[in-house]
């Protein structure tokens, strides 16, 4: 039985009639929740966004394309597809202001989207969602729709973080709390008590890459296989939407930057094919463990 397999349930509290609108970015992760909801009898709608969705896969369900901004195009769309669910999920790079393609429904948002822009990626985010509750529309977390796609306590493969592992990921969750009211990145680097590095705009796969970087120049002096990266959803965000998530990719940029393994919330955190990833962190002889903590203690 595979890792989905045993953690595969039935999606709660979303309106199982109508289709649901997926907004999709880039990765795999939103195909892992298409492929969730068809299993169950859910009918979907892509909006796939330019330039992050995969189009060879966009292509194989029923779907719009839209640029960051067409408000009004994909409220028109949904609503004449029968949409009252909506589900936003994949990566996106945060665009600028200026490189939205506003269309009229967004430009009589614009004082309001202006001031969304000025803060992080929650105010952002959150803000969004309120425009789409205004206009008629449910947004639910990806993880309801899809809970198999949620990440499970425990180790997902062989590996467990040690004594010394589990007092980096201590540390590493209090620094996130510590940082998570100045909406900033969602994961941060400890080995062996010393934080590495934390994750700001370039996300988490920039975050291991430049730690790769750095060993290779020596600026880092921990040997191979210390070190874990640990993620968590800020204090107080909105669940619904920009949850922490990790793949493969995740491991092999792990790998790369000589850390023993992964640490993150579970329940509260998304993985993209879990099977994959254990059997990879497995080769890599590196552990991916789902923990509990992502509030502050009482």
């Amino acid at each position: 039985m595979t890792v989905a397999d045993e953690r595969r349930s039935d999606a709660a509290g979303v309106d199982g009639g109508a289709p649901v609108a997926i907004i999709c970015g880039g990765g795999s992760l939103p195909f892992a929740v298409v492929e969730a909801a068809l299993r169950r009898g859910r009918k979907v709608v892509l909006f796939a966004l330019r330039g992050s969705a995969d189009a060879q896969r966009v292509a194989g369900h029923p779907h719009h394309w839209v640029r960051l901004g067409q408000l009004g195009r994909f409220v028109r769309l949904a609503r004449a597809a029968g949409c009252r669910d909506v589900v936003m999920i994949g990566s996106l790079v945060r665009p600028r202001l200026v490189q939205l393609w506003p269309d009229y429904g967004a430009i009589l948002l614009m004082p309001r989207l202006v001031g969304l822009f000025k803060g992080g990626d929650d105010r952002l985010l959150s803000g969004v969602a309120a425009i789409m509750a205004e206009r008629g529309f449910k947004l639910i977390g990806a993880h309801e729709l899809a809970p198999e796609i949620a990440m499970p306590f425990g180790a997902l493969g062989r590996g467990e973080p040690n004594a010394r592992d589990r007092a980096d990921i201590e540390r590493g969750l209090a620094l996130l709390r510590a940082t998570g009211p100045f909406d900033v990145g969602q994961a941060v680097v400890v080995a062996d008590g010393r934080v590495l590095a934390i994750e700001a705009a370039g996300g988490t796969d920039a975050m291991l890459a430049h730690l790769s970087e750095l060993r290779d120049r020596g600026r880092i002096r921990s040997r191979a296989g210390v070190g874990v990266l640990i993620k968590a959803p800020k204090p107080g965000q909105d669940r619904r939407i920009d949850l922490p998530s990790i793949g493969p990719q995740t491991v092999e940029g792990v790998a790369r930057a000589g850390l023993a393994g992964i640490a993150i919330v579970a329940g509260s955190a998304v993985v993209a094919e879990p099977d994959r990833l254990a059997q990879a962190a497995d080769g890599a002889r590196v552990f991916v463990v789902g923990i509990g903590g992502d509030e502050p203690a009482e």
